[in-house]
């Protein structure tokens, strides 16, 4: 697979199609790679986050960056291309996630507590790693972006509704942008209803 992207890179929003397409696995580690990691690092520090999923940029393949420390030149950055899980807790926590393809949405998520996760890195080279509390639920929320699953699909049906109207007003204004008809257009609609 050929990475190509433009710079600079910008966070996709929901409900864009990008968040929900396959999302190939990489099979070059090259500069390419690396310079679309970097790219993704510059996304995520200028945007306060502290994971980034390739998907989230609008490339679909499958790569995550995180920080857990979310501050550049503190805590560890940690790169995974390719990554599966070979297993999840039993035990399983409650936090408030949001999402940065969800700007402004928080909402309590139960994940498992530790996941067991084999990945490539940056240069190719196989590794597993056990992780648990943050990082775990990060690696997990960026992983299900992998799979073109959303925060909001983990939630509960009571916590999805204290959410709901913010994922309506997210929907409406994107898809507004996305059509681009015209003031017009707009203004016949809001005349008619």
């Amino acid at each position: 697979i050929d990475l190509q992207f433009e710079s600079p890179l910008k966070i996709v929003e929901y409900p864009n199609p990008k968040l929900r397409a396959k999302n190939k696995p990489i099979d070059k580690f090259d500069d390419n790679l690396k310079k679309l990691v970097d790219e993704m690092f510059d996304v995520m520090y200028k945007t306060d986050g502290i994971e980034l999923s390739a998907p989230q940029v609008g490339i679909n393949v499958q790569l995550m960056v995180f920080n857990p420390v979310g501050e550049r030149g503190e805590g560890e950055e940690i790169v995974l291309v390719n990554p599966s899980v070979s297993q999840y807790s039993l035990k399983k926590t409650l936090f408030n996630e949001g999402c940065l393809s969800f700007p402004g949405l928080y909402a309590d998520v139960q994940r498992p507590e530790s996941v067991k996760i084999n990945s490539k890195d940056i240069n190719g080279s196989r590794f597993t790693v056990t992780l648990s509390s943050l990082p775990a639920r990060v690696f997990q929320h960026e992983f299900d972006h992998l799979q073109g699953i959303l925060f909001f699909e983990r939630m509960t049906d009571e916590e999805l509704d204290t959410i709901r109207d913010g994922l309506q007003v997210t929907w409406l204004s994107e898809a507004f942008q996305m059509i681009d008809f015209g003031v017009n257009w707009f203004s016949f609609i809001l005349v008619d209803l």
